[in-house]
């Protein structure tokens, strides 16, 4: 395996691949010279990842230096290139390489080198890191399509080409927290699923509710599953019989997340409400020479010999110096043309100023909305940027109330709040009165997810000085130090609801199961193990293909927990995409499948695995007792 990369995500993947997976990869990083322009810790953390990395590959490779069949080190475990080019992909073993991620952060860079690694491998299962959807679908086709022509008389079927980002596996976990203030969730087929705790019973039986029982929980120190004070791990997809037999131990369910709060007010398909398109003090204006008008009208009716309607019309006519003047005409009617004609000199500017103020408000009203004055219940928003932006649109496809706070305007989520008509507050979250113009004292949630872990963090602490009880999700670069992160805010705060994830965290093991050959769908945590969920074609799968779901069931491994029934021809390639048109899609997914129902050739299922069962599963390390 090959990972292309020197951030976190490239980091995190290297080691999951390695000592998830056992499987022998090869970090091709920039130079020293070319991180130069990165912060120093972030400097600083990649440096002691490199020796830690080499260190630990070392030792893996004296460890099965006797083995009958040692692994190909021709390619190091680091180098270090200014560029990917064809002589740095090929030094990094490229042509007898099996996967190849690339996960740089520019999209531009990846694009290159798997154009470049396609053309010198055909057979190479390739996972890209790109932002762009469309983009990334165009190129899988284009990559797919280059493999097939470059070795049409070879089986290719393996030589995939998987587009993610790291954005989108992530957003699912962090716009859950909105709802749920949990970040254990995965999104299947446009549903957010969810391991929800469930105490423990006096029998031990099944919980009731949920999808299926994902993890039996450690019991606590006092509970009789104790054997003489030693320590009693939880146990990841257990059988019946097991939750059965654990009294005491809470349970892990899988269940589905659903938002209960306020929903957001529905988009206004006509124009701009006349109280938001002028202020109060042009209103009043306008009204007070309204007023004027009207009195000048009646006492042109009451002392002249002339009709209402008429009088009115000479009123106006005078207010717009478009009458004659009344030097024949009796004192009275002279003095009303000249108030009449002083009015109309008030009222010119006054136009002018309404159409100016109405040309501003347009401009702001199609471009940014501001927060509605009564908003309540709502989640704030911090960043704009590629995660921010995807988390946008999750939470505005769930019907929740969002108020958007970005210091640059040309931020790449500032466009897709404007389309969505969603409010957005730009400046410096760190200013005063930031916090405050997004009604952070009546909202419900704080999601920070700015790039820079300081600002995330001084969101985070001010906005408990404002109100106490808000729940606050923090996006942090580092994996441990959101740990850290995370328990002093609970600790500062035990009656607050608090969050602190890494990206790289949530989004590496869908990476890692790309390389591995296997559609990630999302991962959720269960005390210090993981689970993954993944969908696979029942397909030429020997054990899955003419078994049933209880057949399949390995306790502790996997377990089918869902069924496509979507006709093959019809199925959506990528579950885990969001949902573009709920109405024409096919029929989704379906749970809670009996034990009986014996898998063919043309379904596909959702899978939950441990990372050393999925390994497993995808014919990666030999099955203990299946033959």
């Amino acid at each position: 395996m090959v990972v292309c990369g020197d951030d976190a995500l490239g980091q995190r993947l290297a080691e999951e691949i390695r000592e998830v997976y056992g499987q022998q990869v090869t970090l091709v990083v920039p130079t020293s010279g070319d991180r130069r322009g990165q912060p120093l810790s972030v400097r600083t953390r990649a440096s002691t990842f490199f020796g830690r990395f080499t260190a630990a590959v070392g030792r893996a490779a004296g460890n099965t230096a006797d083995d009958d069949e040692p692994a190909d080190h021709s390619a190091g475990p680091l180098i270090e290139a200014s560029e990917l080019t064809d002589e740095v992909l090929l030094e990094a073993g490229i042509a007898q390489a099996e996967a190849l991620a690339l996960v740089n952060d520019d999209d531009e860079l990846n694009i290159r080198a798997a154009l470049t690694a396609r053309r010198l491998n055909p057979h190479l299962r390739l996972v890209i890191r790109l932002f762009n959807r469309k983009l990334g679908q165009h190129l899988a086709e284009l990559l797919d399509q280059a493999s097939a022509l470059a070795s049409p008389d070879l089986d290719t079927a393996h030589a995939t080409t998987t587009v993610l980002s790291d954005a989108d596996t992530a957003a699912p976990a962090l716009a859950a927290t909105a709802i749920a203030a949990t970040s254990k969730v995965v999104e299947v087929d446009g549903l957010l699923l969810r391991a929800a705790e469930r105490a423990p019973t006096r029998s031990g039986q099944r919980a009731d509710g949920g999808l299926c029982t994902l993890a039996l929980l450690s019991p606590p120190d006092d509970a009789p599953g104790r054997r003489g004070g030693g320590a009693v791990e939880c146990e990841l997809l257990p059988d019946d019989e097991a939750v059965a037999a654990a009294a005491g131990r809470g349970t892990v369910v899988l269940e589905t997340v659903e938002y209960n709060g306020p929903e957001a007010a529905p988009r206004r398909v006509r124009g701009v409400p006349i109280g938001q398109l002028f202020s109060r003090r042009l209103r009043w204006t306008v009204a007070g020479l309204f007023v004027c008008a009207l009195a000048l009208a009646v006492a042109t009716w009451l002392t002249q010999e002339y009709s209402p309607l008429h009088a009115t019309y000479v009123t106006v006519l005078d207010m717009f110096a478009m009458g004659d003047p009344a030097e024949d005409e009796p004192r009275s009617r002279r003095v009303l043309q000249l108030l009449s004609g002083f009015a109309g000199l008030l009222l010119l500017p006054v136009l002018l100023a309404a159409a100016l103020e109405a040309f501003g408000t347009f401009r702001t009203a199609s471009s940014l909305r501001r927060p509605p004055r009564r908003l309540s219940g709502h989640v704030v928003l911090l960043g704009l940027g590629k995660i921010g932006t995807r988390v946008l649109a999750r939470l505005f496809e769930l019907g929740i109330p969002v108020v958007c706070v970005e210091e640059d305007p040309e931020a790449r989520g500032v466009d897709l709040a404007r389309r969505l008509r969603v409010p957005v507050v730009l400046g410096d979250v760190t200013q005063e009165g930031v916090l405050e113009a997004a009604k952070i004292k009546r909202a419900r949630t704080l999601l920070a997810l700015t790039s820079i872990d300081s600002t995330n963090i001084e969101a985070a602490l001010y906005a408990r000085s404002v109100k106490s009880d808000v729940k606050v999700s923090l996006r942090l670069y580092d994996d441990e130090f959101a740990t850290v992160v995370n328990r002093t805010l609970r600790s500062a705060h035990p009656n607050s609801q608090t969050l602190s994830r890494s990206c790289t965290h949530l989004a590496a093991p869908a990476f890692a199961s790309a390389m591995m050959g296997r559609q990630n769908l999302g991962s959720l945590s269960v005390e210090r193990q993981v689970l993954l969920f993944a969908a696979v074609n029942v397909a030429g799968h020997p054990l899955l293909e003419g078994c049933t779901v209880g057949e399949c069931f390995r306790p502790g491994r996997w377990r089918v927990i869902g069924l496509d029934a979507a006709d093959p021809a019809e199925r959506r390639p990528d579950l885990a995409a969001p949902q573009q048109d709920a109405e024409e899609r096919p029929p989704g997914l379906v749970w809670n499948l009996h034990p009986g129902y014996v898998l063919r050739s043309t379904d596909r299922v959702v899978v939950a695995a441990t990372r050393r069962g999925l390994a497993e599963l995808v014919g990666r390390r030999r099955v203990v007792g299946v033959s």
